[in-house]
């Protein structure tokens, strides 16, 4: 099939007030229950479920396929009114959206209508990569394997976030017959996949995160993707799902603070105004950080156009004008996330200095938005993505496009 018969099938975008008003109920319904979520650390399936039937898991798939077509800009904005809502949500989707920007990018060759159906019908797409344990850097100890008649998958991941409440894992091995680097996506709902939440991280609590088990899961052979094939700004992409997180952390943090500035009916008698709402200075604070989250939601959409110019690039003949697209979408990713990063962390702390020491109750849970802001800039550390943009300004280096964790060479006494 040639690549002008797949043209009409790109997802270039769509109306999109008409597409988030299709939305924003559910996520005012996500954030009048977000509060009590965040207090008993439950799980948001429920609200999971809500965005499932309402069909926001295929908002990328085209329209000829039944779903919106909306550009990956568009997907962004999205994220972030969902994360203002709830930071917690749109992590737990970072891999199955993921998921599906690849079978969009795959439908330039071969014919991603199966995957595009399940993703209409509702049905989410987990992460489980990281390996656990002493693994060595590049070693990959989750294996897939032939079992007679059926493929199966053995291994055991961390930071498996938002599995558990997917209908599929996405899930990185190595075949045991060729050692080839593969995507295994294998169903959740099966005796041999055990999925936990024991992430205990301070912030992001509730994303689902946690130790994915497989012990002879089944997978489809047709399931067994090769990891080469993979999307080439996928590393682009994961950043940001968490640029958004952390613009819509800051946004829920300026909303929460100013609703409590509005209702605070003590003041100081060294401060500016008769109430803590007409106080210059307290005004000051306040509207700096909303400018800071503007810049960094800004900023958020501009580091997405460049991703979104990678999806389009990959559909055309010219390959070197694909190269200096995916070059873009890594550099634009990490030069957002070092600044995002230190604009939301700021916005979030300083805002405290609207209200007096009250606003550290825990009933308020203020400091959620600082605790989820900070986690989630902790992804992928800020000083290698600052030498690497650096390296790229001075020498020209391209950046890593892939990169994983593991044991280094240090060893104990």
């Amino acid at each position: 099939m040639s690549v002008q018969q797949h043209l009409p099938q790109l997802s270039t975008g769509t109306d999109y007030p008409v597409l988030a008003e299709r939305f924003r109920p559910i996520f005012k319904r996500i954030a009048d229950t977000a509060l009590a979520r965040e207090h008993s650390r439950t799980l948001p399936h429920e609200p999971i479920r809500w965005l499932k039937q309402a069909g926001f898991g295929a908002v990328r798939v085209p329209r000829e396929h039944g779903g919106d077509g909306a550009s990956l800009t568009q997907l962004l904005q999205l994220l972030i009114e969902l994360a203002e809502a709830d930071s917690n949500i749109p992590q737990a989707l970072r891999g199955h959206f993921a998921f599906v920007e690849d079978r969009i990018n795959a439908h330039a060759h071969t014919d991603q209508t199966l995957w595009f159906e399940r993703f209409v019908r509702g049905e989410l797409v987990g992460n489980a990569w990281t390996e656990v344990g002493n693994v060595k850097l590049g070693q990959v100890i989750t294996r897939v394997s032939q079992d007679g008649e059926r493929w199966v998958v053995n291994g055991t991941k961390y930071y498996s976030t938002g599995s558990i409440f997917a209908d599929w894992v996405d899930l990185y091995a190595q075949r045991d017959d060729t050692g080839e680097d593969v995507i295994a996506v294998t169903r959740t709902a099966q005796a041999g996949v055990t999925l936990q939440d024991d992430w205990d991280g301070f912030g992001q609590r509730t994303t689902g995160s946690g130790t994915s088990v497989f012990v002879n899961a089944e997978v489809a052979e047709h399931d067994i993707l090769p990891f080469a094939g993979r999307f080439k700004y996928q590393t682009a992409f994961y950043q940001l799902v968490l640029l958004a997180v952390l613009a819509g952390s800051g946004r829920a943090a300026v909303r929460d603070f100013s609703s409590q500035v509005r209702q605070r009916t003590r003041v100081f008698s060294h401060g500016n105004a008769s109430s803590v709402d007409r106080d210059p200075l307290v005004q000051q604070v306040v509207g700096r950080a909303s400018a800071q989250v503007y810049a960094a939601e800004a900023t958020a959409v501009r580091a997405a156009e460049a991703s979104h110019g990678a999806y389009l690039a990959h559909f055309g003949t010219d390959v070197e004008a694909e190269r200096q697209a995916n070059l873009a979408a890594e550099l634009e990713s990490a030069q957002g996330q070092v600044v995002i990063s230190d604009l939301v962390l700021r916005a979030t702390s300083e805002l405290f200095n609207a209200l007096s020491a009250s606003a550290t109750s825990t009933g308020k849970q203020l400091d959620r938005h600082w605790r989820n802001a900070r986690t989630a800039a902790s992804h992928n550390p800020l000083i290698y993505k600052e030498r690497i943009i650096g390296d790229w300004e001075i020498n020209g280096t391209e950046p890593p496009y892939i990169w994983q964790i593991g044991a280094g060479s240090k060893t104990t006494q």
